[in-house]
């Protein structure tokens, strides 16, 4: 049986990515950047067991219909640097490479 995620420390099974969004029990705290490869990057979640473990950008990628820019403008005079702190989850207004990804955060996030 394929799944979607099973928490590393209690086992939990989440058999379907919608199961996984919905579970009120999971909640999206983090972002960690691959610069090189952006689609690399993780999505850092905690599990009501205590546990905090990650979910690949790639599994969430196609939530996403809007423009994918090519260039990255991390350090420049347009780039708020949201992507240089894990815990900041805000949408990036910077027509970057990475602002597709900050906005599948503002997806998944529970507020």
């Amino acid at each position: 049986m394929t799944v979607f995620m099973h928490c590393p420390n209690c086992g939990f099974t989440w058999v379907t990515r919608s199961a996984f969004l919905d579970d009120e029990h999971v909640f999206l705290v983090g972002y960690q950047v691959n610069f090189v490869a952006i689609k690399e990057g993780f999505f850092l979640f905690n599990h009501i067991c205590g546990t905090t473990f990650t979910v690949g950008v790639k599994d969430f990628a196609d939530l996403y219909q809007g423009p994918v820019f090519s260039e990255k403008m991390t350090g420049s005079e347009t780039c708020p640097g949201h992507c240089l702190h894990k815990s900041n989850l805000e949408s990036c207004p910077a027509e970057c490479e990475c602002a597709y990804v900050r906005e599948i955060l503002q997806m998944i996030k529970k507020d």
